[in-house]
């Protein structure tokens, strides 16, 4: 019973530091990163009020959801469009680049035209189904356009009395193209050509896909963050996350002796668990987020230490180390559930009421404390309790106790 005891001690610990030292580094890695740490462009757009549209709740809320929908066809790794105020909206798109051409995609305010050779506009881009790019058996780069019901009805009568004429396609006001139809085009079918590459080909479909915006929208400001500057955050936040738990482990060890030793094993293992949460939850990972992981992880191991302390007093009253530990995981259980929940609830205030990187703080924070919670009260607690009954280590200082119990040191007087 004792070498069983001791071995599942053993193999605990070797497949946790084995797992910790061979997935640690690549599952930090794979885990997509914010704009503060992989570099990319900060846009401020605000709205402004026309003749022709006033700046409300409704037209904001539909400009972020026509946001949203351009910077993700983009392709890029976790962008964000959130609102500031009651005009403006932040962009932030990580990794581009090119900040440019997607500043244009974004900006623009995607109002498709088509008019006859009288100049009158005949078909919009609400009558538009569909828009992909390209090429075609030329090797030119399109626009193939399907129109809705209604709308390949107004094209076919637009061509129909147009035959010989030129019908002018408009983006924002600027001609894209201006064909000359040859034949009445039925089946709510067209292409826009003169794109100079399929790039410019498909940001022109995310446009027209994605629809016009409701109000005008100028861009205010644009910031980037270099390369080289999301790199030197990123190392930075290495040597922290390294310092972090490099002070916890050594607190333990200095502390608890061999029960700290088993909760920092208990710990490799809550930073692997929480790496790999981060990445099936597919999150982002910002410098808050960074910060969010450091502070867990100094959570994590609290729950340890109350367990410790009220072991420690339980031994001291007399009972078998066995028992001591039993009841020190027992009594600690409800103050480590408490104090754990309050921080969930605060991490789940965060997460509803707060924006941008305050919600990837907060989900670090409620999962690494989740995670803790979970470490402590069962995986410390199984190597712990295998530990004891290998009755490998008797002596009580080499579980963090420096005097011996009441009870004995009575006898000892009496003798």
């Amino acid at each position: 019973m004792r070498r069983d005891s001791l071995l599942k001690v053993l193999a605990a610990v070797a497949i946790i530091v084995g797992v910790f030292f061979a997935f640690v580094s690549p599952l930090a890695q794979s885990i997509r990163q914010g704009l503060d740490l992989q570099g990319g462009t900060h846009v401020v757009l605000e709205a402004e009020d026309t003749p022709e549209a006033q700046v409300n709740e409704d037209a904001m809320e539909r400009v972020v959801r026509i946001m949203e929908k351009r910077v993700n066809e983009l392709g890029l790794a976790e962008p964000i469009v959130q609102r500031q105020g009651e005009r403006r909206i932040i962009v932030e798109l990580p990794g581009i680049k090119d900040p440019d051409k997607a500043i244009q995609v974004i900006g623009k305010t995607a109002m498709l035209e088509f008019k006859n050779d009288k100049g009158e506009t005949v078909l919009t881009g609400t009558d538009l189904k569909d828009a992909h790019e390209q090429t075609d058996e030329k090797g030119q780069h399109v626009v193939a356009l399907e129109f809705s019901d209604e709308g390949g009805q107004k094209f076919g009568d637009l061509t129909a009395k147009n035959v010989g004429r030129n019908i002018a396609i408009l983006l924002d006001g600027e001609v894209l193209t201006n064909p000359r139809v040859n034949e009445p085009i039925m089946g709510g079918k067209a292409v826009i050509t003169g794109n100079k590459s399929l790039e410019e080909a498909h940001n022109l479909a995310i446009l027209l896909r994605s629809g016009s915006l409701p109000v005008k929208v100028n861009i205010i400001e644009t910031r980037t963050v270099g390369p080289s500057l999301g790199q030197d955050s990123k190392d930075k936040s290495v040597v922290a996350f390294a310092i972090g738990l490099g002070a916890v482990v050594l607190f333990m060890m200095l502390f608890y002796r061999l029960p700290g030793f088993i909760a920092d094993i208990s710990l490799m293992a809550y930073v692997i668990m929480l790496l790999f949460s981060l990445k099936m939850l597919d999150a982002t990972l910002t410098l808050p987020g960074v910060a969010g992981i450091i502070l867990s992880i100094g959570m994590a191991v609290d729950a340890n230490v109350l367990i410790f302390e009220h072991f420690k007093e339980e031994f001291l009253t007399g009972k078998t180390m066995r028992l001591s530990m039993e009841a020190g995981f027992e009594r600690a259980f409800t103050t480590i559930f408490d104090s754990n929940i309050t921080t969930i609830i605060a991490s789940a205030v965060l997460f509803f009421f707060g924006t941008g990187s305050i919600k990837g703080f907060a989900i670090t924070l409620g999962l690494g404390v989740v995670l803790s919670m979970f470490t402590a009260i069962t995986l410390t607690q199984f190597m712990i309790k295998n530990l004891i009954a290998a009755n490998l280590f008797k002596n009580p200082k080499i579980y963090g106790i420096n005097k011996l119990p009441e009870q004995t040191e009575e006898v000892t007087k009496l003798g």
